[in-house]
């Protein structure tokens, strides 16, 4: 068998999953728009669900529990994006913007 320039390891999808969760941190800290929050949390979950496959196919090829864990994640995250979005447009109906640092509602 020949060894090929481009087999891609554990290390390969680790590095990925970093480069994607700094970029939804660094999204998620720097962003006053709230759809583009959301964007950056969903950017970290899959993150997230890039390690829980990429562990379990490297660990054990027959064990599915980490495809299993990532299908509820995916779910999980699909919920909380049309429930995200849905408070959202509440907001936006309420306040007239989506900007973070101008709906203070909560704050005493």
């Amino acid at each position: 068998m020949i060894q090929s320039y481009l087999d891609v390891t554990l290390y390969h999808y680790l590095i990925l999953s970093a480069i994607l969760f700094s970029i939804g941190a660094f999204g998620l800290m720097t962003s006053r728009n709230a759809v583009k929050i959301l964007m950056c949390v969903e950017i970290m979950i899959n993150a997230a669900n890039i390690n829980l496959v990429a562990f379990s196919s490297y660990s054990s090829p027959f064990n599915l529990s980490g495809q299993i864990f990532t299908t509820f994640s995916i779910a999980i995250a699909a919920a909380e994006a049309a429930i995200g979005l849905a408070i959202f447009i509440v907001l936006y109906r309420l306040y007239g913007t989506i900007d973070v640092d101008e709906i203070d509602f909560l704050r005493w």
